[in-house]
């Protein structure tokens, strides 16, 4: 199963020749980073896992059991990974602004899902929105939003 997960993830992040196999890492990509917030405070939740589910199934549009494999593969990505760069290079070049600004967003909802934000999600959410060129005033801002929905 490993093995098979590896090659999809290889596969998937190799410069894309069409359009679909962009979407699919894309998607693999913005997971990844999800899963990255889920794990940065170093303990499990299952509200952050919950979380992360139903933006993955909200935001990709996808069937409950494609999402299940997206969350195993990006958890294998994020295991694997080196840094942040090769997800945040392939996101910045195919996302919008305002597409970028939701996955800040989307970062915020699962690190403070557990009602508890930790310093090592923040930073990790700082990190990142630095890495997708999101201005300051618009990290803020998704943090607020997402702590005035709470």
């Amino acid at each position: 199963m490993l093995l098979a997960i590896r090659e999809f993830f290889e596969r998937m992040c190799q410069p894309a020749a069409d359009q679909g196999d962009a979407s699919h890492a894309l998607r693999l990509a913005t997971a990844a980073l999800l899963v990255e917030v889920m794990r940065a405070d170093h303990a499990f939740d299952p509200r952050e896992r919950e979380a992360l589910l139903t933006l993955l199934q909200q935001h990709q549009q996808l069937a409950p059991e494609e999402v299940e494999t997206l969350l195993e593969l990006a958890e294998q990505a994020q295991r694997e990974a080196t840094s942040l760069f090769q997800f945040t290079d392939l996101i910045r070049d195919h996302y919008s602004y305002p597409q970028r600004v939701a996955l800040i967003e989307a970062m915020w909802r699962i690190a403070l899902a557990d009602n508890r934000l930790d310093r090592y999600e923040e930073h990790l959410i700082r990190k990142v929105a630095e890495l997708l060129y999101v201005s300051h005033r618009d990290f803020i801002g998704a943090k607020l939003h997402v702590q005035g929905d709470g």
